[in-house]
Parts: structure tokens; sequence; C-alpha cells
């Protein structure tokens, strides 16, 4: 299997897997640590120093609007070791600056990071080319698969990001879809 082309200097941009607090309990005020964010980096290069944009974010309590985060990268590791520098291909720990509360339990999985301005857009609407099994995978019977009807609600992959996507339009083989958790992608891009 050939290795795939990768720009180094490209805009950098990384999937997030994983999102986790390392710090112990009771841990001194002095000793902790920001959240660190598991994933694989697509594009560019990511250096320790280097601001950074988490995107869509969170979700505000109130309005329920997704923010973007900004932070800075405090350390990276490879299953090499610890490094200044990493670039696309193979998963990387990214330690962040972040308060570890905002990344305890895998909250900002399925978030891309990359260079504040430099990211994909928020989608909360998409458009998708539908490509369909003719039969149901895993079930012990042979079951048919309809075709995609309007109000019929999908659980969708894009990216490292899952949401449910309520169908405003299917025709053919094209659906559109308001997504209940907001996504970062761009045109092109691949979804389950």
């Amino acid at each position: 299997i050939p290795t795939p082309h990768h720009d180094l200097n490209a805009s950098p941009q990384m999937y997030i897997l994983r999102s986790f607090d390392v710090n112990r309990p009771g841990a001194a005020v002095k000793s902790l640590v920001g959240g660190v964010l598991g994933g694989s980096l697509v594009s560019g290069e990511l250096s320790v120093g280097e601001e950074i944009e988490i995107s869509p974010g969170i979700a505000e309590e109130r309005s329920g609007k997704y923010t973007p985060i900004a932070t800075k990268v405090a350390s990276l590791g490879t299953g090499a070791g610890m490094t200044e520098k990493v670039g696309p291909g193979g998963l990387i720990a990214l330690g962040t600056t972040l308060d570890p509360r905002l990344t305890k339990g895998d909250v900002l999985v399925g978030n891309i990071i990359g260079k504040p301005g430099n990211l994909p857009p928020i989608m909360t609407h998409v458009t998708v080319d539908l490509q369909l099994f003719d039969q149901a995978v895993g079930s012990s019977t042979l079951i048919k698969v309809d075709k995609v009807k309007a109000t019929e609600i999908l659980r969708l992959n894009i990216g490292t990001a899952s949401t449910l996507g309520t169908v405003t339009s299917a025709r053919d083989a094209v659906a559109e879809l308001d997504l209940k958790k907001p996504v970062v992608t761009q045109a092109g891009g691949r979804v389950a």
C-alpha cells in the first residue's frame, strides 16, 4: 500500500478521537496540566507553543449555540515519545492549556483542531450523495434497504463526529439533512 502524499505546508487539521484529563484527583494546584486531545493529524504540521482553534467547540449552556475554543499546544506525544513538532499520519496526544474540565470524558470528540480562522465552516445542514446497500448489513435475515425518505432520522458519522440528521429533502441519490449537533466539514468529505 503506497504511503499517501501529505502536504506539510497545508493548514493543519486534526480530528479529535479522544479528550481527557490526566490530572490525578487531589493533585496540588501548581502541578495541574491542561486537558489532552488525542487524534490524527491529517494535514500540515503542529508545534509546541502554537495557537490552535477547536471547532465547532462546545455548546453554550443558555443558547445551545456552539462556539469554537482557542488554546495553545503545550506538549505533543507520539508512539515514539514526546516531540516538539508533528506531521500527518499516526495518532498523537496533544497537551493543551485548556481547563481540564473541558476535556473530561471525551467531551470534545468529533471536533477538529487547526489554526485559528483556517478551519472549514461549522455546518448545521448538509447535502449528501447517497450510496445505499441493497440489503441491511449485520442482520441475521436478508432485509431490503428502502430509499431514504423526508422526515427520516439518520445517524451520521462525519470525520470523528457522530450526529443525528433529520432528512428535509430526499430525491434520487441525494438527501438534505438538518443536523442535531453541528459538525465541521468541507465539501466532498465522507459521510457514513
